[in-house]
């Protein structure tokens, strides 16, 4: 249980750091001005702190049992709730963008969802590939070995 809580996490904050990545690229690129969404965040670090620590929170519902079997679909499904959270609460309550962030751009919710979408997809590739090369138990006892 530890050992899955760990990956999920660590899933989950690197998939932040994507998701940081990704919103600061489209805001550098122009591509959220031209879609008519006031977003153009700079690379900062607390702006990437918060989204690694976020991700990390949000990839403990990794350890939920279902989709298990389908991580990337698994953390599509994960990342509708960070989305919500955004458009629901920091938008209108935290910030002066109004709800769904409407007061950024008609656009604003599908760059929310296409963002915690990139998030979900690297958290669920993290997760996959950390189970796929962890071996199920740590701490093998002297004379054991691993099978190979």
């Amino acid at each position: 249980m530890l050992r899955d809580a760990a990956i999920g996490f660590a899933g989950g904050a690197l998939g932040g750091l994507v998701n940081a990545l990704f919103v600061w690229i489209v805001g550098l690129l122009g591509i959220t001005a031209a879609l008519g969404i006031d977003v153009a965040p700079p690379l900062a670090s607390g702006m990437i702190y918060s989204k690694i620590t976020w991700g990390g929170v949000f990839g403990f519902f990794f350890l939920a049992p279902f989709l298990q079997r389908w991580r990337l679909v698994q953390g599509l499904v994960i990342s509708l709730l960070p989305s919500l959270v955004q458009l629901v609460i920091v938008f209108p309550v935290k910030t002066d963008a109004g709800f769904l962030g409407l007061g950024l751009g008609g656009l604003t919710p599908v760059l929310v969802l296409v963002a915690n979408a990139v998030w979900g997809l690297a958290a669920g590739a993290v997760v996959l590939l950390a189970e796929r090369g962890l071996p199920a138990r740590a701490g093998r006892g002297e004379g054991q070995h691993a099978r190979v």
